[in-house]
């Protein structure tokens, strides 16, 4: 015999539900979902919903819903009383003597949730002012939404069972409001549904949202399906009676039936794929259901060996499960008369958690940047499927609430702007963060924040669902105080990047002008304010006037090399340099000149170098060889001008050397900001000969002078600078 299940049953007549929402409950369950249904049918009266439905219809339809999906008594007593806010005077307290912490709970999660239905009803509604990415992109973050609203999943669920309820009444009342909920559905709710692996109601969300939006199209797939039911009726039940014929023969114990089909699924399929109707395998489908695992590989034997596989139409998920937990064996096999059946092969317990949610497959259902993301929302995911088939082993009801609070999305936070657009931000995101994720613009200029109306501090940490406007200036830019992390400003690090860029480019912009000054002054001075800054760039080995400026401004090009590259060839010649034979400073060995013994060195002010960077020597007038780093601006302009002055060197070996170096620290101002710095210093026994610092609108730039015996050190000594508190940056002067 052919068993077909189909989704879920229809609510009926309200006044003969009782008996059914009692169903499989215990004798104290009984008489509290009793009490529900009696206090709801004396609450609502004869109240209408604003879609027209009865509110008790509806609360009857919704409690049912619950019934099939086999949910708790407290979830069918909160179904029944989901509008009691709405029709009893002090309804949360009345609630919770009569019934309960938890179902007053969930009742008002339910409200709380009903309130986010403007969005959803905007989010359906999108399309003509944005674009598609955008749309899915906030359907999928109202969805998240959703779940990171309520406090316990099983008010998502009486979420979905109100709107199969909805869309059910709806069934013979066209019109916008219909179409609308549809839509609804289809975008938000019937994802949602299959993300959690309800599938009873995913199928029927669909399948009425499509029959309302596409009646021709449905009823044309209906019109196909109807039209061949007896002949694949007959084929399905030979099929059913001859392999469970085999199955028997060979031992293993199995359910065969047939799987039911659902239009919105065929016509997805054929969307696709791309193919007609008759291409659609699983429009004749089976599936068994066996003991174990090894039982699972017998049956597909034994398909094959009846029918002829399809190439390409097998799937191993017991073996390679799915990363949802899905297993099942899927495979398409021909019959002698050409006609495809599709069949599945799973155990006991891959069906259960299948039908159930566990092992919900989406991931590779959907499509989308949201599936192929992965990361720590899809693992809670998977653990609140996990819930959903636990709760029959939780019988406190605190224990419920309590696990479900482990898998809470509590990494991320959903706010609204005032359009009504949903903005996820990392938990502990403040009003500025939220500024700074709109728009950079409009965080630079941002002054003030409003929360649901009311003005707030900019360091104020957002909350679920809370509705956030920004305050600005017409033109301004942040404060430093806003990277101090003691005062709280921001949260993200994208906001405090886009904070230091600004700052960094501002800094940049007035080293220019200093520089332009400094550039302007000397040509003033030789009588040249005419010259061009690209061509004395240039004849200084720099890329453009700009780079001219900085190097002018940092001290990297002084005003003696900008005479000489005013002068050129009509410099007067200098003499020969007068070489003086006695020790370098730091001992014959510290830096080895090529070809030349016990010269005077000094290394150069401008870069400092130090082992074991890349050296070169200059020969200058009465003071021996000066040795740089070679990418030193200094040096390469001085080689380009007398290129027979450069000399090659390296470094010696010599214990104990030591040598001097710049380093620059750029910190958020705080106290004891250079005592952690020092002891930093002191701890790597790094010798400090001079310290320099300034201090201007929260911000600290410090210079030292240190010496240390090699780069290798230095590296160290710049990476734990980095980790002191408040640090922005640290690195070589």
């Amino acid at each position: 015999m052919v068993s077909v299940v189909h989704a879920l049953a229809p609510s009926g007549d309200a006044t003969d539900a009782l008996p059914r929402l009692q169903a499989g409950l215990a004798p104290d369950e009984v008489a509290r979902v009793a009490a529900a249904h009696e206090l709801a049918r004396a609450a609502y009266g004869e109240s209408l919903l604003g879609s027209g439905e009865p509110a008790w219809q509806h609360a009857v339809g919704m409690a049912l819903v619950a019934t099939a999906l086999d949910l708790d008594a407290e979830v069918r007593c909160a179904a029944l009383l989901f509008a009691a806010g709405d029709h009893l005077e002090d309804s949360a307290e009345r609630l919770k003597v009569g019934f309960g912490d938890t179902v007053a709970g969930l009742v008002e999660g339910l409200g709380r949730l009903g309130r986010l239905r403007p969005l959803t009803r905007a989010a359906a509604g999108a399309g003509g002012g944005e674009g598609v990415a955008d749309m899915k992109a906030q359907t999928e973050i109202l969805r998240k939404m959703l779940l990171a609203m309520v406090d316990d999943i099983r008010v998502v669920m009486l979420r979905l069972a109100s709107r199969v309820q909805s869309l059910r009444f709806l069934g013979n009342r066209p019109g916008p409001l219909r179409d609308e909920m549809a839509r609804e559905s289809q975008l938000i709710y019937a994802p949602l549904a299959n993300r959690l692996g309800v599938w009873q109601v995913k199928w029927e969300l669909e399948d009425l949202a499509f029959r309302y939006l596409e009646p021709v199209t449905y009823k044309r797939i209906a019109r196909m399906l109807d039209e061949k039911r007896s002949e694949r009726e007959g084929f399905i039940e030979s099929a059913v009676r001859r392999l469970a014929e085999e199955l028997a023969a060979t031992g293993v114990k199995a359910e065969v039936y047939g799987r039911p089909k659902h239009i919105y699924s065929i016509w997805n399929k054929m969307r696709g794929k791309d193919i007609d109707f008759e291409k659609v395998y699983d429009v004749r489908a089976l599936r068994i259901i066996v003991d174990e695992v090894k039982d699972c590989y017998t049956a597909l034997g034994i398909v094959h060996h009846l029918w002829q596989p399809i190439h390409g139409e097998f799937d191993d998920y017991i073996s390679h499960p799915k990363g949802n937990f899905y297993r099942s064996l899927h495979t398409a096999v021909a019959a002698e008369d050409g006609r495809s059946l599709e069949v599945q092969i799973r155990t006991h317990e891959m069906h259960e958690h299948a039908e159930l949610g566990v092992a919900a497959h989406w991931r590779y259902k959907e499509s989308g940047a949201s599936v192929k993301a992965g990361g720590d929302y899809e693992d809670k995911i998977s653990w609140l499927r996990q819930l959903l088939s636990w709760r029959d082993e939780i019988t406190d009801s605190g224990e419920w609430v309590q696990q479900f609070k482990r898998a809470a999305l509590d990494d991320t936070i959903y706010v609204l702007t005032p359009q009504d657009k949903v903005i996820d931000l990392p938990r502990g995101a403040t009003a500025l963060d939220f500024a700074y994720r709109l728009h950079t613009d409009l965080g630079h200029r941002c002054r003030g924040a409003r929360i649901d109306g009311q003005m707030v501090p900019l360091g104020t940490p957002l909350q679920n669902g809370q509705r956030v406007e920004v305050v600005t200036v017409k033109s301004g830019g942040p404060s430093r105080d806003w990277l101090n992390p003691a005062q709280g400003f921001l949260a993200t690090s994208r906001a405090r990047s886009k904070v230091k860029q600004w700052f960094a480019a501002r800094d940049e912009a007035e080293m220019l002008a200093q520089g332009r000054a400094i550039v302007t002054r000397e040509l003033q001075r030789e009588g040249q304010s005419q010259a061009n800054h690209d061509e004395l760039a240039a004849k200084l080995g720099l890329k453009s006037a700009d780079a001219l400026f900085l190097a002018a401004a940092r001290g990297e090009v002084g005003v003696r090399a900008i005479d000489i590259a005013l002068r050129g060839d009509a410099a007067a010649p200098e003499p020969e340099p007068e070489i003086q034979t006695r020790k370098s400073r730091a001992g014959d060995s510290r830096i080895l000149v090529v070809g030349v013994d016990k010269l005077l060195t000094q290394t150069g002010k401008c870069c400092k170098p130090l082992p074991p960077d890349a050296i070169t020597g200059f020969v200058t007038r009465g003071k021996g060889i000066s040795i740089h780093r070679v990418e030193c601006a200094n040096f390469r302009n001085m080689a380009a001008r007398n290129p027979e002055r450069v000399i090659a060197a390296d470094w010696g070996e010599q214990a104990g050397a030591v040598y001097p170096v710049d380093l620059v620290v750029d910190a958020a101002d705080r106290q004891g900001l250079l005592r952690d710095i020092s002891d930093v210093l002191s701890r790597e026994k790094i010798n400090v000969t001079a310290v320099k610092t300034q201090s201007r609108a929260g911000l600290a730039h410090m210079s030292f002078v240190v010496e240390v015996p090699a780069t290798g050190m230095l590296a160290r000594v710049l990476s734990s600078l980095r980790d002191v508190s408040g640090v922005i940056r640290a690195g070589r002067g």
